[in-house]
């Protein structure tokens, strides 16, 4: 077919369709109406666009600017002091509609919408916060609030509103905080290597649902760690152990001392020391201030206490041994019998755990929140055995040992449980240990060269404390120093601290981390040390 020329022009178009017969048909009455509502949805969407092609949110005008931000680093080069901050425990209805300055971390946030909910954490303590578009609070200040990394720490200023139906994820729950100002002290700059709420997770939980962290992440990370609620729990009242330690016996008349923990020979002749490099020579870590207390006793200060760091190189990986520990220690001369240092260190301990239930309530049940913890019961004054009573109600249920057998790990649980069962208390004292498991200072027992004057105190099946009458004679301690194969010329300095006359005395050291772990009924000492060292860990 030949091309047709043709101008553009109504007739000529139509005699060209009809020529050749290319009619296009008339649209029918639906395809009209479809084609019209398309129309009219183009229309819509093309006005909806126009509209909203306006200027975007991050440049629009922000009715919050001053409000919100990331502050300054603060190097003490002015003072707000206008600004009154208050504690996030102190968030109470009685101030209700007030305005409070609260400095916290981020511990979660929720954006929904126009508003921002969000929870602050300081210490032990959670708030909800919320933050919606209004007037005041533009949707760059809403941006910007759920865009805060978690565990930033933050200044809020917020309105205290009380609420219809308790918070039941924050510890203040009858309260929330309306934010009108926030800002940004120091972000979290880094991905947690653990979430605070995976941390701090019930252990009463048992559907399987629940993501733990285990022993080892927390361990490796502990700053992340020590912030859950438990542990700002256990660490208070671990400062209550030592804080009460120390005000009952200052008010029993004992004086505080500092013993050296740099020294020339093992302090309890065993093998299980550090050796340190001392300019030309060698020393060691002290396993105990035994010897130090001694002769101060011997010096005249008739009671003593300390408290410090305690080093055992053994390779012991269990739930109960450190190679560093905190040890509460005390000696004390007395008059006839060493029992009036036992009955005193019996009482010091009634009365720790008194001042714990009395002044610590609040830690302990927020410990108990996160761990399944058994109250902890005692008697006053607390039962005291003697070692052959030990013996003969292992034997009734089943375990023989020998007169100069010490007991072990399982014998000692078995004890406390059998203890438990017949006098109803978690602490008891052991009286007249086998002498031949004593260090060399024992004052062997008067009436049976088998025994000594020695004790160990328990709590809740393990030991706690050991401690003895001390030997005060030269001539008597030289001799079972010799007894115990120990260089004589290295324990010279301890041993003529006896020969200018010295008082009887008697006295114990003390594991402060296993306190705290068997009052709390836990089941890791590493749980209440704050960076512990053990055989394989020595970092952080």
């Amino acid at each position: 077919m030949d091309t047709v020329k043709f101008d553009v022009c109504d007739d000529i178009v139509t005699s060209f369709v009809k020529k050749y017969n290319y009619y296009r048909p008339e649209p029918s009455k639906k395809a009209l109406k479809k084609q019209q509502k398309e129309a009219e949805k183009a229309a819509k969407k093309a006005a909806y666009k126009s509209q909203t092609a306006q200027e975007p949110v991050e440049n629009a005008e922000d009715i919050s600017l001053g409000r919100y931000g990331q502050m300054g680093l603060i190097q003490s080069s002015e003072s707000h002091g206008e600004r009154k901050f208050t504690d996030v425990k102190d968030l109470q209805p009685k101030i209700k509609d007030q305005n409070v300055w609260v400095r916290g971390r981020l511990h979660t946030s929720r954006a929904k919408g126009k508003q921002c909910f969000i929870v602050i954490r300081q210490q032990s303590y959670t708030v909800q916060g919320l933050a919606a578009v209004n007037e005041r609070i533009s949707k760059q200040m809403i941006k910007f609030i759920s865009n805060i990394s978690k565990e930033s720490i933050i200044d809020v200023k917020a309105s205290v509103k009380t609420v219809e139906t308790k918070i039941e994820s924050c510890t203040q729950k009858d309260v929330e905080v309306h934010i009108d100002e926030i800002y940004v002290v120091s972000a979290s700059r880094q991905q947690l290597p653990l979430q605070i709420e995976d941390a701090a997770r019930s252990e009463n939980d048992e559907s399987g649902l629940t993501i733990k962290v285990n022993q080892d992440t927390r361990l490796d990370n502990r700053i992340l760690d020590l912030r859950t609620p438990a542990n700002q729990a256990i660490f208070r009242v671990e400062a209550g152990v030592c804080k009460l330690f120390r005000d009952i016996l200052t008010n029993k008349g004992f004086v505080e001392i500092h013993t050296p923990k740099i020294i020339s020979a093992a302090s309890e002749g065993g093998a299980n020391v550090f050796t340190v490099s001392y300019f030309k020579s060698s020393a060691y870590l002290a396993q105990s201030p035994q010897l130090y207390k001694q002769m101060a006793i011997a010096a005249d200060f008739d009671k003593v206490f300390t408290v410090g760091a305690v080093f055992r190189a053994e390779d012991s990986n269990t739930h109960r041994h450190l190679t560093e520990f905190v040890g509460l220690d005390l000696e004390m001369a007395f008059k006839y019998h060493y029992h009036e240092v036992v009955d005193t260190i019996g009482q010091m301990f009634t009365e720790l755990f008194r001042g714990l239930e009395n002044n610590y309530a609040d830690e302990i049940a927020a410990v108990r929140q996160q761990y399944r913890v058994e109250p902890f019961k005692f008697l006053d004054p607390p039962l005291k055995l003697e070692f052959p009573q030990a013996i003969k109600l292992l034997a009734e249920a089943g375990v023989t040992l020998g007169e100069e057998d010490d007991l072990s790990t399982p014998d000692e649980k078995l004890l406390g449980k059998l203890v438990k069962a017949k006098y109803d208390t978690d602490f008891y004292i052991l009286d007249k240990y086998p002498l031949a498991v004593r260090p060399f200072y024992t004052m062997p027992d008067p009436t049976n060269p088998k025994a000594s004057n020695s004790y160990d105190m328990f709590m809740r099946g393990e030991e706690i404390i050991s401690g003895a009458q001390r030997i005060h004679d030269p001539e008597f301690l030289t001799e079972r120093a010799k007894h115990h194969g120990i260089d004589i010329e290295k324990i010279k300095a301890y041993i003529d601290a006896f020969r200018y006359g010295c008082p009887p005395h008697a006295g114990g050291g003390i594991g402060m981390e296993r306190v705290v772990m068997l009052y709390l009924g836990l089941d890791n000492i590493r749980k209440v040390s704050m960076f512990p060292r053990d055989p394989k860990r020595i970092t952080p």
